[in-house]
């Protein structure tokens, strides 16, 4: 088993991902996986079992659900749950969900103070988005 963590926002349009340090005390973005006409779940099961192989390998992947903010389920929820049941299928690498309520708008405020240019905040958004998600993971472990 590893010591690094994965976090992974789930979007429609692009899929974000984060990873911890070895201690589990910091996480970073990775990379941002744009959803084309492949399969997401191929490509982060790829990606999961990339990271895996590595010298550090991977414990866990922490994987962001949205709700509204009153806590209730939305359609995005459904979609997430349904990528993250399809990659369950696809690793032995345990997967967790953590509420991700207003991680991408943390995410883009953040951004915002280094970088002026929307075009390149969005583009790193998504990566931003599940740092922020795989921290909150890291910090209330």
């Amino acid at each position: 088993m590893g010591s690094r963590v994965l976090g992974i926002d789930v979007g429609r349009r692009r899929v974000g991902l984060a990873i911890s340090d070895p201690t589990r005390t910091l996480a970073r973005p990775l990379a941002t996986i744009e959803v084309g006409a492949a399969d997401v779940v191929d490509r982060l099961a790829a990606e999961i079992a990339r990271l895996a192989g590595d010298d550090d390998g991977l414990a866990a992947v922490v994987v962001g659900v949205p709700r509204h903010l009153d806590g209730s389920i939305s359609e995005e929820t459904v979609h997430v749950r349904q990528v993250m049941d399809r990659l369950r299928d696809r690793t032995r690498v345990p997967l967790f969900e953590i509420d991700e309520r207003l991680t991408s708008r943390e995410a883009e405020s953040r951004l915002a103070v280094r970088e002026p240019d929307w075009r390149k905040r969005k583009a790193r958004l998504d990566a931003a988005a599940a740092a922020i998600l795989l921290q909150d993971y890291l910090d209330h472990r």
